[in-house]
């Protein structure tokens, strides 16, 4: 079981920032913005490439939940969200997962 799938079944502690029973978001233990949200889908999606047109309803509720999530945290100036999918890109975690970061103004450099 991944990283992730014990944060989502409770087996590892996180701070929650939002709850369903399809995903969950919490504050990320490395923040690299004043807000840093990862949103998880609690079934197990190793990354992007793993969207499937039977999960896809999945994605899409996270999406739906973003902005709710964004304007609770009082992103009201933007926000950035960010996936990163395989080694290259820098995901350390292989379970799909979206950083929300806010707070700051952000760069406009994205690498």
């Amino acid at each position: 079981m991944c990283l992730f799938c014990k944060i989502a079944a409770g087996e590892i502690p996180s701070t929650k920032v939002y709850e369903d029973d399809q995903i969950l978001a919490f504050r990320d233990i490395a923040p690299m913005a004043p807000t840093h949200i990862l949103v998880i889908p609690k079934t197990h999606i190793p990354s992007v490439d793993g969207i499937t047109a039977e999960n896809s309803n999945l994605v899409a509720h996270i999406f739906e939940m973003i902005p709710k999530i964004a304007a609770e945290e009082g992103l009201t100036g933007g926000y950035r969200v960010v996936s990163n999918c395989g080694a290259d890109a820098g995901q350390t975690v292989h379970h799909l997962h979206f950083h929300i970061l806010g707070g700051k103004q952000l760069s406009t450099e994205m690498a």
